[in-house]
């Protein structure tokens, strides 16, 4: 599976989790030049919380397209050392 925004891949693995409709890839496939802090945050009730992450790619700021939850509720436990992408990332195969 692929993430890929504004034309470039941004993480890539054989290996992800789909939870919610959501593909988790492992946190060593996201390629770090492209990510930058987020000070965001939401609460799940069955996940935990999730911190969010943005995306700098040719330029162009995603803010908040990426997530993961550092410290996963157990039943979520599948999810640990994950990201998700949402904000017009596109998952392909």
């Amino acid at each position: 599976m692929k993430a890929i925004w504004n034309g470039v891949v941004i993480a890539e693995s054989n290996d992800t989790v789909v939870v919610e409709g959501n593909h988790y890839f492992p946190d060593a496939s996201l390629k770090r030049e492209y990510v930058t802090f987020s000070n965001h945050k939401t609460t799940c009730a069955w996940k935990g919380q999730a911190s969010y992450l943005s995306l700098l790619v040719n330029g162009e700021m995603n803010t908040d397209a990426a997530w993961f939850y550092a410290d996963p509720k157990p039943q979520a436990d599948e999810i640990r050392g994950r990201v998700a992408f949402w904000k017009g990332v596109k998952i392909e195969a």
